[in-house]
């Protein structure tokens, strides 16, 4: 084995984050490690990357005992590290960021034609292709993640660990993403995956451990399991599909007639015509950069259109201030939860609060009433199962995962006539999943209109009424549910059509 991990223990003041976890990897084998939000895979892994700190076991690469400070160390002794959120210069080359702390210098400058030629070579070598001279500002995320790999591999890694790499990528990029893992691994790298994502773990791993509140509750080989168990095992109960009833829509409560979006020059909305109905989940699907984000942009008011209308209720809200569109009826839960979705720097309370810090009985005459504020807080935190120390805890220090959640029970708590939702299981568990899932049914069946876009088809296909496929700012297909199969959407999602298959 290329490192053993025995007897694991850490404790944040009284919380057991990993509770005597021992776990092992093979040289050229994949491993997968599943569990909820919080059951402690990323901290052990955190743990062998020299992030933090155990407070007791030990740790073994290639059979020497190891006493890892800082991610330098464990580098220094080949671990490599691929984290979930990208650690890149946006204004600097690839080649720079891939070289970054570890230059390669003529005399007392830089070598940047050594340096590209380096990079080249080994973009070459492991067939993860980029553009050396490309800035990573101008680079998709699919593209990122490929950059942040090499930088692992130009440290000499043997062992890569992946913490939940796939949570921003889209289904092409996610294909690519597993077969890079498969050809690190028949060159004899050794791999770890965190995720929750059990269909990945199905098609990539050799063999998994799955973690249930801190600590390792089972271990399989992937070839004598399957996602049912291993669900079962995550959660600690049988996962229940959702079951949808149809529901005869009424009026319109969501419109866009005719809506452009021109950026830079460029026409990024082409005049987009959908509708969401009361009683109704709609779908959107499509390859990230279609416009889809500048689609819920232009609706929600954080962009302003070129043409077209926005209606919520039949309120013309077209290019209206944020808190306007709001108050005319509408919840969103947006794409990039810390861009968009949360106040990093905020404690929990203030982030629970957002759009309803004027409302009673939160605040009355311009004072804050301090109390109500927290007694709702805690009961979003309760009622959706965030993982946190307290109301007051700031939202930087929750798991993503956890954030997401705290996310989406403030927007769905709302109560509006209509609800956006654009990656709402991005990052979070399985359980987690499956309670959002219920409460977006549940939002629907009171009456409500509901948006979806995800990037997951799974996700798209199990819940909506309607399905909308996005292709280059126009809708290139419209569909019932239980009208189309996901090889029939994903050629939509491309450019084709139906009718020249």
């Amino acid at each position: 084995m290329i490192f053993e991990m025995r007897n694991i223990v850490k404790m944040y003041d009284n919380l057991c984050a990993n509770d005597n976890v021992s776990l092992h990897l093979n040289r050229g084998e994949i491993l997968a490690i599943v569990g909820e939000n919080g059951a402690g895979k990323s901290t052990i892994m955190k743990i062998l990357y020299g992030l933090v700190k155990p407070t007791s076991g030990e740790i073994y690469v290639n059979g020497k005992l190891m006493h890892f400070r800082t991610p330098s160390d464990a580098m220094a002794a080949g671990i490599g590290m691929v984290q979930q959120h990208f650690m890149l210069f946006e204004q600097m080359t690839v080649a720079e960021n891939i070289v970054f702390k570890n230059e390669i210098h003529k005399g007392p400058f830089m070598d940047m034609k050594k340096t590209i030629e380096t990079v080249q070579a080994l973009s070459d070598k492991y067939q993860l292709k980029i553009d050396p001279r490309a800035k990573i500002a101008d680079c998709p995320v699919g593209l990122r993640q490929r950059v942040e790999i090499l930088k692992v591999l130009y440290q000499s890694a043997e062992i890569i660990i992946f913490d939940e790499p796939s949570a921003v990528l889209t289904p092409l990029e996610v294909d690519a993403l597993l077969e890079t893992m498969k050809q690190l691994a028949a060159a004899g790298k050794s791999i770890v995956i965190i995720t929750h994502k059990l269909q990945e773990v199905m098609n990539v791993s050799d063999r998994v451990y799955v973690m249930r509140q801190g600590k390792v509750v089972a271990e399989r080989m992937t070839r004598d399991t399957n996602m049912e168990e291993l669900a079962y095992l995550m959660v600690g109960r049988q996962i229940v599909n959702s079951d949808i009833k149809p529901i005869e829509a009424t009026r319109t409560l969501l419109e866009t007639k005719g809506l452009r979006f021109i950026e830079d020059g460029r026409e990024v909305l082409k005049g987009i015509d959908i509708h969401v109905n009361a009683g109704e989940i709609v779908g959107i699907a499509g390859v990230s950069g279609n416009g889809q984000s500048e689609l819920i942009n232009c609706i929600t008011g954080l962009a302003k259109s070129s043409a077209g209308q926005v209606l919520v209720q039949g309120k013309d809200v077209t290019n209206r201030p944020v808190r306007e569109i709001r108050n005319a009826g509408l919840a969103h839960v947006s794409e990039d939860r810390y861009v968009w979705g949360s106040a990093t720097e905020g404690m929990l309370e203030e982030n629970t609060l957002m759009c309803r810090e004027d409302q009673q009985p939160f605040s009355k005459k311009g004072l804050i009433h301090q109390k109500k504020i927290r007694e709702y807080a805690r009961k979003l935190i309760s009622d959706f199962g965030v993982k946190a120390s307290s109301s007051t805890q700031k939202m930087r220090e929750l798991s993503g995962g956890n954030a997401q959640k705290l996310i989406v029970a403030r927007e769905m708590s709302l109560d509006t006539p209509v609800l956006i939702c654009c990656e709402p299981t991005r990052g979070v568990d399985i359980g987690a999943m499956e309670a959002i899932h219920e409460r977006m049914i549940e939002r629907r069946e009171k009456g409500a209109a509901v948006l979806l876009v995800s990037s997951e088809l799974t996700e798209i296909m199990s819940l909506s009424d309607r399905i909308y496929v996005i292709y280059e700012g126009r809708i290139n297909g419209e569909f019932k549910r239980n009208s189309m199969d996901d090889k029939r959407l994903g050629l939509l999602m491309v450019g084709g059509s139906i009718e020249n298959e």
